[in-house]
């Protein structure tokens, strides 16, 4: 869109109206994008704000040769959502944790060891499908072109990783996967 050109170079030259401009126009994208990944209005209210504070910062390194802005601006918003759930405390700082007992702060921590004690044991292609679809939120037929590989050898990954996982990780969070299995 030339319209999108215009306003990403006076983006480029920190014009607030045109970073208005491009709230408006990407905003609920985005927005979209991120409350899928992390399954909180607030918190993708924060790193919705946190991705365009990104992207007000970094404009300059947008380059409209190697790609469309919002798959650029798409990839902040990912990137900075994959990075706070990974490190949830800084989602949750203004929030009281004082009411829960150390143990029950201490028990999600081991469980997610163990989780990723098991996913590491898996195949590099394994961990490749599970990560684009149950981490970076891109359903198969977004992640199965993310591999190159076809639809059904990129399902039967999938497949396979949770059969795996299954067979090395048997806590009650992996109820979770089956669930997810049988949705397949």
């Amino acid at each position: 869109m030339q319209d999108d050109l215009e306003l990403i170079k006076r983006l480029q030259n920190q014009d607030s109206n045109a970073l208005s401009a491009i709230y408006d126009r990407y905003s609920g994208a985005l927005y979209g994008v991120i409350l899928r990944m992390c399954k909180n209005e607030e918190w993708a209210q924060d790193l919705l704000q946190e991705t365009f504070l990104k992207i007000w910062q970094k404009s300059n390194q947008y380059d409209s040769e190697k790609g469309k802005f919002y798959t650029w601006s798409y990839r902040i918003a990912k990137n900075l959502t994959l990075n706070a759930l990974r490190n949830p405390s800084k989602l949750i700082q203004n929030e009281d944790l004082s009411v829960y007992s150390d143990k029950e702060l201490d028990e999600p921590e081991q469980d997610i060891l163990e989780l990723n004690g098991s996913l590491k044991k898996l195949e590099p292609h394994h961990q490749r499908a599970l990560e684009l679809v149950y981490f970076n939120g891109l359903t198969h037929r977004e992640a199965h072109k993310e591999m190159d590989v076809p639809l059904g050898t990129f399902k039967s990954y999938i497949k396979q990783a949770l059969k795996k996982l299954r067979e090395t990780y048997q806590k009650e969070l992996f109820l979770f996967w089956i669930i997810i299995e049988k949705m397949i």
